[in-house]
């Protein structure tokens, strides 16, 4: 273990707690409350007519002029395009994640319970990941991959991040559907089993905030101060491409609406501003009070939209 693993160590929160103890207590969690989604969810039961595929007030026309002139059918059914969206943008973003972890861990020490932790929450992704196609291919609805250009951005990302890079980006893409599905599985107009995936992600994702957060706490601390200005920019370039990608534009040709009119009425939508921000907001507060929103990376993380 190094020096920074074990010394303690106090940011604008308090002390932070120990690495190890953070970790083991995670492993008993997931010892109690893990999923195999395979068996935990029923697959073959039939889709229930005059459901949504997401709450209609985190669809992202919702509340526009151009919604208020679709029928409910075609709402119904941009939310189960949109719903495939993001589930397409959580697998990408996964196995992203899934990259980040196996390089954190690469170099230290392998029977330490964050090493094993870290472990686990791989595993979590995968089944994720696999949840989260198996949905997409359920529902009726096509994959909607990132553009290309997002593509291969997260592809400089996996090679070049920091730790505290690779933490605060995870948080991004992490906490913010995190918001959005526990509005969703308690919400009875949503399929059954959409709010089935979505409380297996909320339980499990729990976790990996947790781990996450705790993380990047102790990384803004003892990191040198060149890796800390380097993860407030890219965290804010991060959550401009997060949330530019957020909603594959696609969806709308899909339902027959207009692309171009449906993303600028998105970008006007004060009710979609006002979801995404509080969505994002848990996280802009905890990474404002550990140092993360400051100088140039405060202004892309206002740039993106999800921070007022």
């Amino acid at each position: 273990m190094t020096a920074a693993d074990t010394e303690v160590l106090r940011d604008a929160l308090g002390l932070l707690k120990d690495r190890e103890q953070v970790a083991e207590r995670l492993l008993e969690s997931s010892a109690k409350h893990s999923y195999d989604p395979d068996t935990a969810l029923d697959w073959d039961a039939p889709l229930e007519d005059g459901k949504w595929f997401w709450p209609p007030e985190l669809v992202s026309l919702y509340d526009t002029p151009l919604w208020r002139r679709m029928s409910p059918e075609r709402q119904r059914d941009l939310s189960r395009h949109e719903a495939a969206s993001l589930a397409s943008l959580g697998i990408w973003f996964e196995i992203i994640l899934m990259q980040l972890l196996v390089r954190h861990i690469y170099d230290k020490p392998v029977t330490s319970a964050h090493v094993r932790y870290a472990l686990t929450e791989i595993a979590d992704e995968c089944r994720h990941s696999k949840m989260f196609a198996r949905l997409i291919q359920r529902s009726g609805a096509p994959a909607y991959p990132v553009s290309r250009l997002n593509h291969q951005l997260a592809r400089v990302l996996k090679t070049v991040s920091t730790t505290p890079g690779s933490f605060a980006c995870t948080l991004l893409g992490e906490e913010i559907l995190d918001w959005m599905q526990r509005l969703t599985f308690p919400d009875e107009r949503v399929q059954t089993l959409v709010r089935g995936v979505t409380r297996i992600h909320v339980v499990e994702e729990a976790r990996h905030v947790r781990y996450a957060r705790e993380e990047l706490r102790r990384q803004m601390v003892s990191a040198p101060r060149w890796e800390r200005e380097l993860t407030r920019i890219s965290s804010g370039e991060a959550a401009r491409v997060f949330s530019v990608a957020f909603v594959n534009p696609e969806v709308y040709a899909r339902v027959g609406l207009d692309k171009r009119e449906a993303v600028a009425q998105v970008k006007a939508s004060g009710h979609r501003r006002e979801v995404m921000q509080t969505g994002a907001r848990r996280l802009t507060d905890f990474l404002d009070e550990i140092g993360v929103l400051r100088g140039v990376g405060r202004r892309l993380w206002t740039s993106s939209g999800l921070l007022a």
